[in-house]
C-alpha cells in the first residue's frame, strides 16, 4: 500500500469521531441508524479497524456527506461536474448536488403544454423551494392554482398536495431545492450598516 493511501486511511478514524461528536450522536445511536455494531464503530474511530466500503457507505449516508468528504480523499484534478439527466414521464431532472442526504438541488425541465392536463397532486415527506428560470410554471398547491414567471419562487411543505406543469405552449425550466426531512432553504443577508 502506498504512503498516500496509508496516510488517508489513518485520518478516517479521527474524521469519523469528529463527525459523530459534531452531530452529538452516541455510538449506540449511530449503530442503530447504520446497522454497524457499536464495537466496530468504536474500532473504526480509534483506528484499530481498517475502513471498508461496506462500513463507510452507511456512515456517509448517516452523516449526509460523500465518501470523498468522509475520508478526505485528495482532489482528482478534474473540476468538471458530469451531470446525468434523469428522464421521468413528463419531465427531465438534472441533479445539481452530489452529496448524500440534506437538501438536494435539481434543475427540472417540463415540456410545453404539460400544465394543461388535469393536475394529479401528490404528497410526500419533505420541504421544497422552486425558482423559475425560463417559461411559466403552473403550480397547484392544495386549493391554490398559481402561475410563476421567470425570477419568481415558491416554497411549501410537500405534505401539501402539489403538482406542476408548463403553464403555456413553451417549456419551463426551474430549480428545485428539496429537503427529505423537511429542511427549509434559508437565505442570509448582511444586516444594514448603521451610519
Amino acid at each position: 500500500m502506498n504512503d498516500e493511501l496509508q496516510d488517508t486511511l489513518a485520518t478516517v478514524g479521527p474524521r469519523l469521531s469528529a463527525l459523530r461528536h459534531e452531530r452529538d450522536l452516541t455510538l449506540t445511536a449511530l449503530a442503530a441508524e447504520t446497522g454497524v455494531s457499536v464495537s466496530t464503530l468504536s474500532r473504526l474511530e480509534s483506528g484499530e479497524r481498517r475502513p471498508t466500503l461496506e462500513l463507510l457507505l452507511p456512515l456517509a449516508k448517516a452523516y449526509g456527506v460523500t465518501l470523498d468528504e468522509l475520508v478526505d480523499a485528495p482532489p482528482t484534478g478534474d473540476p468538471r461536474v458530469h451531470l446525468r439527466p434523469l428522464t421521468r414521464p413528463g419531465m427531465t431532472m438534472i441533479p445539481l448536488t452530489r452529496r448524500a442526504g440534506g437538501i438536494q438541488a435539481y434543475k427540472l425541465v417540463l415540456p410545453a403544454g404539460s400544465g394543461r392536463k388535469d393536475p394529479e397532486p401528490q404528497t410526500h415527506e419533505g420541504y421544497e423551494w422552486l425558482y423559475v428560470l425560463n417559461g411559466r410554471l403552473r403550480v397547484v398547491l392544495a386549493e391554490h392554482d398559481l402561475v410563476l414567471a421567470p425570477g419568481e419562487a415558491a416554497e411549501f411543505d410537500t405534505r401539501t398536495p402539489h403538482w406542476f406543469g408548463a403553464a403555456d405552449d413553451d417549456p419551463v425550466e426551474f430549480i428545485s431545492l428539496f429537503g427529505q426531512q423537511g429542511e427549509r432553504a434559508h437565505l442570509r443577508a448582511r444586516p444594514k450598516r448603521r451610519d
